[in-house]
């Protein structure tokens, strides 16, 4: 099995104004003549975290990370209720990508990144294809309108006493309707407490649906810090909330012009994920791979990340051309 490289820190970083009051946290770490790769974190809203330069090997790798709009170092930080959202969407977020591409001088970039994070690939990818050497994505989604309700509501099915939880979180007149609306505007409320309690009580639905998975930790979203934790549900339901301002099936619609090699590693069809959210190699997507994980699913396993670091060494060595 293919184990991580050693930790490492990053020689350069910085904060990146990327418009309407915002500043992007950036960090490159690796070999400066490396090859380019950029790591695309989950969410929306969790920002990127160290443990991850270490998929990439140091001595061929130049690899970049940032903390997407209102996360993670980045500023001003949706934990803050005063921090306006409007010009937070994924649009911006593909914007911010390529302003720091082109702040760095990159010519073309690998692209890595799970749940989330292959959303906001793929949503790159077609916009820019001509600046994605290769891409690696595990956890895979496409954050349809479909996907969405599955997870807020579908799944209801196998957690029925988590998700009546969840619902008796909302007002009364809202708990047959758009939860995830609902949330979006709890988390954003005025009050301390009422925004306290949504955070809490969305939290406590997303530990459930992955209790069954065998790996990571029991309580990945309870257990974040407080502001990690805030800017994760403001942000996750403020996109989800707007479908991600995606048209329905867009990314699967337009991966015919997405022409770059790539490999995934997505999450196994269980339960409380079907299969219409693991996607296959498109047409559109030339050499690509579909690896599907057995003891995996969202939190990932030790068997997903050999995969995603063998995939990762593999790339390394191959030459970018145009």
């Amino acid at each position: 099995m293919t184990g991580r490289y050693p930790p490492i820190d990053p020689y350069d970083q910085g904060m990146l104004d990327v418009g309407h009051g915002n500043l992007v946290h950036w960090e490159v770490c690796g070999n400066p003549g490396g090859k380019p790769a950029l790591v695309v974190h989950g969410g929306p809203g969790s920002g990127c975290t160290p443990g991850v330069r270490r998929y990439f090997d140091p001595e061929r790798y130049r690899t970049v990370l940032f903390d997407q709009r209102g996360c993670g170092r980045s500023t001003p930080h949706a934990s803050d209720p005063a921090t306006d959202l409007t010009h937070n969407t994924t649009h911006q977020l593909v914007r911010d990508m390529e302003r720091l591409r082109e702040h760095l001088g990159i010519d073309r970039w690998l692209l890595f990144g799970g749940s989330w994070g292959s959303t906001l690939i793929l949503a790159y990818a077609e916009a820019h294809p001509d600046r994605v050497s290769e891409i690696v994505i595990s956890g895979v989604t496409t954050t349809r309108r479909s996907e969405i309700d599955w997870l807020y509501r579908g799944v209801a099915r196998f957690f029925p006493e988590a998700w009546e939880r969840l619902r008796a979180g909302v007002p009364g007149n809202a708990r047959d309707g758009d939860l995830v609306a609902a949330y979006a505007r709890l988390v954003s409320d005025p009050d301390p407490e009422v925004r306290a309690r949504a955070t809490a009580d969305w939290c406590a639905w997303e530990d459930a649906v992955l209790s069954l998975e065998p790996s990571g930790s029991a309580n990945p979203y309870g257990d974040l810090p407080d502001a990690a934790r805030t800017a994760l549900v403001r942000l996750a339901s403020h996109y989800f909330a707007h479908g991600a301002w995606l048209d329905e099936g867009q990314l699967l619609r337009d991966a015919d012009a997405d022409r770059h090699p790539g490999r995934t590693a997505p999450r196994p069809p269980r339960p409380q994920q079907p299969a219409r959210h693991r996607l296959g190699a498109r047409p559109g997507l030339a050499d690509a791979k579909l690896t599907v994980v057995d003891d995996a699913g969202h939190k990932g396993s030790e068997t997903m990340r050999a995969l995603v670091i063998g995939a990762l060494d593999r790339f390394a060595g191959r030459r970018i051309s145009r």
